[in-house]
C-alpha cells in the first residue's frame, strides 16, 4: 500500500504492508533510527513520535495511520541549522540523559506539552511524560529540563 504524509517536514511518499507498523517504516523504511523500540507494547515510550502534533507510540500505529499527517520525529526537533532545539540543551544542561534510550520520546513528548502548555506545572509535566519510563535518571532532572526549556521557550532565559 501507497503511504504518503509528511516527516520533518518533508513530504513522503512510500509503498509499505498494510501490516507494516509505523515505528518500523519509519526506522527500517526512512532510516531515522532515534525512535527507539523499548517494550514493543506501548508501556514505554521510546518510540513516541508527534502524529499531527500529539504524542503517539509508533509501535502500537500502523503504518496506514500516517496517510496524509504531519509526523515528527526526534530527529526533526532541531531547527535543521544545525543547533540543538531548547528542549534538547534543557535535558544535556540538566542532565536529563544517562543511557539516553528513553530520551528521545521524553523529548518528543515533552515538545507536545511546551506546543499546547507553554508554562506547565510540575504536576502537568509528570501528566505529560506518564507514558515515558526512564529507568536511568529518576523524574526530577527530566522535570527540571522541561521547567528550563519552557523558560527559554517563553523567551525568560536564554540559551
Amino acid at each position: 500500500m501507497l503511504i504518503e504524509f509528511n516527516c520533518n517536514g518533508k513530504d513522503v511518499s512510500i509503498e509499505a504492508p498494510p501490516q507494516t507498523r509505523a515505528l518500523d517504516l519509519i526506522r527500517d523504511q526512512l532510516g531515522m533510527t532515534g525512535t527507539k523500540e523499548g517494550c514493543g507494547r506501548g508501556e514505554c515510550g521510546a518510540c513516541t513520535i508527534l502524529l499531527d502534533g500529539r504524542p503517539v507510540n509508533a509501535c502500537l500505529l500502523p503504518a496506514a495511520k500516517l496517510q496524509g499527517c504531519e509526523v515528527m520525529t526526534i530527529e526533526g526537533v532541531s531547527d535543521g541549522s544545525g543547533g540543538l532545539h531548547p528542549i534538547q540543551e534543557s535535558f544535556l544542561d540538566q542532565g536529563a540523559v544517562q543511557c539516553g534510550y528513553c530520551t528521545p520520546g521524553m523529548i518528543m513528548s515533552a515538545r507536545a506539552l511546551l506546543e499546547s502548555n507553554p508554562d506547565p506545572t510540575e504536576n502537568e509535566i509528570e501528566e505529560a511524560l506518564a507514558g515515558n519510563i526512564c529507568r536511568c535518571t529518576g523524574y526530577g532532572m527530566i522535570i527540571r529540563a522541561v521547567l528550563q526549556a519552557a523558560k527559554v521557550l517563553r523567551g525568560e532565559r536564554k540559551r
